[in-house]
């Protein structure tokens, strides 16, 4: 089922809400409760560490939380949702595998050297295990893919305020920009970090109302499955039906491509590399709380898929053909066509106020992950190195104003999908994964050379995009659907910086041993062997209790989507 090419970002014209001065007044005061937020945090930045990592001090929770809902963007809600109108219940697999196992490996196995060795962002680890080659390579690629995905963000932001409120594109744009950029530069990480524990709270109050009465609307979920199954057959209700090798289903991918492109290499690949994620769980205040944070934060991530992927299939039950030409609706107007059709005012403020929030936290987690790594991996480290501390912290909220600015600038070119989890999904592959080969490598590996990291890494990147670009697009291979050239993109990009890694450390001299303390697995720094701080004996704060809890749990939900 390919995506449809007629199709654009912009939401139907017939979805403008019925709001009153109650919803206006809820979505004013949470404006304010954010700017307050910056203002309160303000006073803790001193150094570059308390703007960039929040000084290392924040408990497990507060982390944890963030960690979720910095994810909790444009990816969660509106394309979430738009993948469940579109490919029905396959939806959970972003969550049970595309997520939870490699939250898991996250707090259990990565975060010890992360922590451990005490860099301030993802490039820097490179730097430490490869050379600096690889390491500004990855700096540059991260902070290019980080301005990507805010735009998107920030666009979805824009065309929904404007077809739900009716204010202009420009208008919806600024604002929320302006907001963003305020509480960021004024109160760094940490003003980042509490106001997306307070956006995931309000995340949850939008989402579970439409969700409810989303189920009441088609007789619950006997009656919504009933209506799926007659018109898109019993594979759209189903998470595993007719993924066999050379069978037909919605998502056209297989179980191969499913386990391997989206459950391995994509989702470790973002999960355990991405440093708008992998930044909240650095700000803990310890490492034992660093290893928590993603662990925490995979729970809630087990059950958020209901609120997301069954307002989408509502939505493809309600509306016939919804998505295509005729209907006059599009996947990504899932989320805006319920909140029309089901809320009333008061609610709908809260909804919107939700919206609002979804994509200021996924806007705000790439800020902030940009301004560090450009910060400390571009500036500090090859540009004006040996300059004192405070001027990294004006110049990291100098850059910070010029990445919104380049968000806005970014964010049109997301106006080609007519699915944003799709156009997602394809800069995933692109820069997540060749970045996830090389740490696995590294890690897994004494013998990956230092210039492995930087070929490894490059060769990912290419063979990914020529996968997409030249094979996919151009048509000399057939793959039914976007979201399935991703899954091959991101298998074929992992495949080729593998390769390339252990091709050019057969050819070239390794690090010495003496260089690899705490960096590749079976080693170990003093910050890796830390002693667990008073209280932090109990079951529930063990990540390894935690940690195979989720994965179960996650497990256990697959029974009801199986068949």
């Amino acid at each position: 089922m390919q995506t449809p090419t007629y199709a654009h970002t912009y939401l139907a014209a017939g979805l403008r809400l019925p709001t009153n001065w109650l919803d206006y007044t809820i979505l004013a005061i949470y404006f304010v409760v954010v700017l307050g937020i910056g203002f309160a945090a303000r006073r803790s930045v001193k150094t570059s560490l308390d703007f960039f990592l929040s000084g290392r001090s924040l408990p497990a929770w507060i982390t944890g939380l963030a960690f979720i809902s910095a994810n909790l963007a444009a990816t969660e809600i509106l394309g979430m949702a738009a993948n469940s109108a579109q490919y029905g219940a396959y939806t959970v697999h972003w969550y049970w595998i595309g997520a939870i196992p490699a939250m898991v490996f996250l707090g259990l196995v990565m975060m010890p050297f992360y922590y451990g060795s005490k860099v301030r962002s993802v490039p820097e680890f490179l730097l430490l295990r490869f050379d600096r080659a690889a390491h500004l390579l990855s700096s540059i690629l991260f902070a290019f893919a980080a301005i990507l995905i805010a735009g998107v963000n920030l666009y979805a932001l824009a065309i929904v305020v404007e077809a739900l409120l009716g204010w202009p594109q420009w208008v919806a744009i600024v604002v929320a920009g302006a907001f963003v950029l305020a509480y960021i530069t004024l109160g760094g990480l940490s003003s980042a970090i509490y106001n997306e524990v307070l956006q995931f709270f309000v995340i949850l109050a939008a989402l579970i109302p439409i969700t409810i009465l989303g189920l009441k609307k088609v007789g619950g979920w006997g009656g919504l499955t009933d209506k799926l199954t007659a018109t898109h057959g019993h594979n759209f209700t189903s998470a595993w039906g007719g993924t066999g090798i050379g069978s037909a289903n919605p998502l056209g991918a297989n179980w191969l491509t499913i386990v391997l492109g989206l459950g391995f290499v994509l989702s470790f690949g973002y999960w355990t590399t991405n440093f708008a994620e992998v930044q909240r769980a650095l700000s803990a205040k310890n490492l034992s709380a660093g290893r928590r944070t993603p662990l925490i934060a995979a729970y809630p991530k087990i059950f958020i898929v209901f609120l997301v992927m069954i307002p989408g299939l509502v939505a493809a039950a309600v509306v016939p053909h919804f998505g295509s030409a005729g209907s006059g609706y599009q996947y990504n107007d899932a989320i805006p066509y319920l909140m029309q059709e089901l809320l009333p005012n008061g609610v709908l403020g809260i909804a919107v106020t939700g919206l609002l929030a979804a994509f200021m936290a996924g806007m705000a987690a790439n800020v902030s992950s940009f301004n560090t790594v450009f910060t400390n991996d571009i500036w500090a480290k090859y540009v004006m190195p040996g300059r004192e501390d405070a001027y990294y912290v004006r110049f990291g909220r100098l850059i910070t104003a010029i990445g919104v600015a380049a968000s806005v600038g970014t964010a049109f070119l997301a106006s080609s999908f007519s699915n944003i989890m799709s156009y997602l999904q394809t800069l995933f592959s692109f820069f997540n994964v060749p970045m996830f080969v090389v740490f696995i490598v590294g890690m897994f590996w004494k013998r990956a050379s230092a210039k492995a990291g930087f070929w490894g890494l490059l060769a990912g990147t290419v063979t990914a995009m020529v996968n997409y670009f030249v094979l996919y697009k151009k048509g000399i291979i057939s793959i039914p659907s976007d979201q399935g050239a991703n899954f091959v993109s991101a298998i074929a990009g992992f495949v080729a910086g593998a390769v390339v890694m252990v091709a050019v450390s057969l050819f070239t001299r390794p690090k010495p041993a003496t260089e690899l303390q705490g960096l590749v697995y079976g080693t170990r720094s003093p910050g890796m062997a830390e002693a667990p701080a008073p209280g932090d004996e109990a079951w529930y704060r063990k990540p390894a209790l935690l940690g195979w809890g989720a994965v179960v749990l996650a497990a256990a939900c697959y029974i009801p989507f199986s068949f």
